[in-house]
């Protein structure tokens, strides 16, 4: 988004610490009734809604609210929801009459979407004490009216992580063009392994990684950033160019691919059953620990050099319902979510591949996370994810077009034609 661009260096500046990523859809649960576990002002209870669910990130969350029901606050109770789940429910809990206090998402166009309906909690006194927080973390956070709705906790990046063994055993080295990315994976093809391994079964949003970054590659962040806010046509030439220039690395996609979530297309790439995959670094919560070391990434091929270099850097934290039946409670758990002390705690329960919001925080500083940081360091610009630079309702448009795309790649125009018509109906919802 344009604040985040345009305070690139000083957000950068302020976050060279590691923290913790969300979105991480894990094993299925079962939905919560959306007032379930709800504020009451008489117990001094609150309640956290998570979609942290894979193992060592939900058990990061469960040490990250243990440690803070010990400083005599109100008491959280966590209740985590698969991420595809609580993506669905997500406008339904905000609605209810009785929503959950505190709930796990992401900054910018999305947190705003809901604070134009008048659901989130004006949470600007938490901000009086964040001034160590660079000025993009700011604007992230602060709605179309100027209020302050979101607290950030992190960011995370995306990249093409492969096996470093099996690089080896396949004689690949991580290409920086897009014509050295075609030879890599005729290459891995050649070795009768899928070179691009991609899971859309329950979460098609992977998908979008793909769009995101031909997108930008091609044409731009400001085209990117315009397109996703209604400034632009799905159905545009410059469109249709990002998915001509897709159709030349289907072939090497993974066939396999479009029936799993993404959990089981990063046990296919540490298995060796495919080469590589687009993926933010939160797939490392679903990784066992000890495959960690043999995992690196290379940046999204350059096509067209001519076009400044952007990176996705979401950023993840926590916003709450404007009903919180206690939002001075609310507040307080929102300030300490805020602070280097907690950050800390969940980096150091979970995989530590993402970058936290404070400042002040301490990184697990290792080889993959240092290369991460420098990438992000080294963009023109930054973008955060379709729906995040969006919203959540334009994000099933793209799943639509998207997982279409990839089964008649030869229907680009009549898929793009629906892709806007659709689109157009949530702009002007």
């Amino acid at each position: 988004m344009t604040g985040l661009a345009a305070d690139r260096r000083t957000f950068l500046k302020g976050l060279g610490v590691l923290g913790a990523a969300a979105l991480v859809p894990g094993c299925a649960t079962t939905a919560p009734s959306p007032g379930s576990g709800a504020s009451s002002g008489a117990t001094g209870e609150l309640s956290l809604q998570s979609n942290l669910s894979a193992q060592q990130a939900k058990g990061a969350m469960e040490k990250l609210v243990a440690a803070y029901n010990k400083t005599g606050g109100a008491q959280v109770k966590l209740n985590t929801v698969a991420s595809e789940i609580y993506r669905t429910q997500l406008p339904t809990y905000l609605t209810s009459a009785n929503p959950p206090d505190v709930y796990t998402w992401y900054a910018g166009s999305v947190a705003d979407s809901y604070a134009k309906k008048g659901l989130l909690l004006d949470v600007s006194s938490v901000w009086e004490g964040l001034g160590n927080y660079p000025k993009a973390m700011q604007t992230l956070s602060t709605s179309s009216n100027g209020e302050k709705i979101f607290v950030p906790t992190s960011y995370y990046w995306w990249g093409m992580f492969y096996r470093k063994s099996n690089f080896a055993k396949w004689g690949v080295t991580p290409p920086k063009t897009w014509e050295e990315f075609l030879a890599v994976c005729k290459t891995i093809q050649s070795k009768g392994v899928p070179p691009i391994g991609i899971g859309l079964g329950d979460t098609p949003w992977v998908a979008s990684a793909w769009f995101d970054y031909l997108n930008i590659r091609i044409n731009g962040a400001p085209f990117h950033r315009d397109l996703l806010a209604g400034r632009g046509r799905f159905d545009d030439p410059k469109v249709k160019a990002v998915f001509t220039k897709w159709q030349e690395a289907l072939p090497y996609f993974d066939p396999k691919g479009k029936s799993f979530p993404f959990q089981e297309a990063t046990s296919a790439l540490l298995g060796g059953k495919t080469g590589m995959f687009l993926i933010g670094t939160f797939f490392a919560d679903s990784a066992p620990k000890d495959a960690l070391d043999d995992i690196d990434f290379f940046q999204f091929p350059i096509i067209d050099p001519a076009v400044p270099v952007a990176e996705e850097a979401p950023t993840d934290g926590y916003f709450a319902s404007k009903k919180a039946k206690d939002p001075e409670g609310v507040k307080k758990f929102m300030t300490w979510l805020a602070t280097a002390e907690a950050q800390e705690i969940y980096v150091q329960s979970s995989s530590g591949t993402a970058i936290p919001a404070n400042p002040d925080g301490k990184s697990a500083d290792t080889p993959l996370v240092k290369k991460g940081k420098a990438m992000i360091e080294g963009a023109a610009e930054l973008t955060q994810f379709f729906n995040r630079d969006s919203s959540d309702a334009l994000q099933p448009t793209a799943d639509a077009a998207l997982t279409k795309f990839l089964d008649k790649p030869d229907q680009i125009d009549k898929i793009l034609k629906d892709w806007q018509a659709a689109a157009q109906k949530v702009f002007n919802a």
